[in-house]
């Protein structure tokens, strides 16, 4: 496969998995039933695996890895705490505004992953200086 299929399905994906993530965090500060339905708790499971799975390739593809360049690292650790702050939101938030706090949170580390992406630069947000 292509490189810039790969790209395209990555961002694609990428672009799907935080829609439903803003989604399913709506309704949960909603309290909808609709987060019960089976498409909303099967759907993101397979998107985030072809996220991951497409960033892997990504990575053999280009010869980068997350213990030999540093953004690559930061995106890695990004995802992680992106993940704990999704989980937070969306089921282990003891309280509205712990949930709220913690989706604010995930949106805060999306963005700064999406910009490390662009600019393979960990300290993106210190260009300026």
């Amino acid at each position: 496969m292509s490189y810039a299929a790969l790209k395209m399905i990555h961002v694609t994906s990428v672009v799907i998995s935080y829609l439903l993530f803003s989604l399913r965090s709506m309704w949960k500060m909603q309290d909808s039933a609709a987060l019960q339905q089976r498409w909303v708790k099967i759907t993101p499971h397979v998107v985030d695996t072809i996220l991951l799975v497409s960033a892997i390739a990504l990575a053999i593809r280009i010869q980068q890895d997350p213990v030999h360049d540093s953004w690559l690292s930061a995106k890695v650790i990004g995802l992680l705490f992106y993940i704990g702050l999704g989980m937070t939101a969306l089921k282990f938030g003891k309280t509205r505004k712990g949930r709220i706090s913690a989706w604010i949170a995930a949106q805060l580390v999306f963005l700064y992953i999406v910009l490390v992406a662009v600019t393979k630069n960990p300290a993106v947000f210190f260009l300026a200086a």
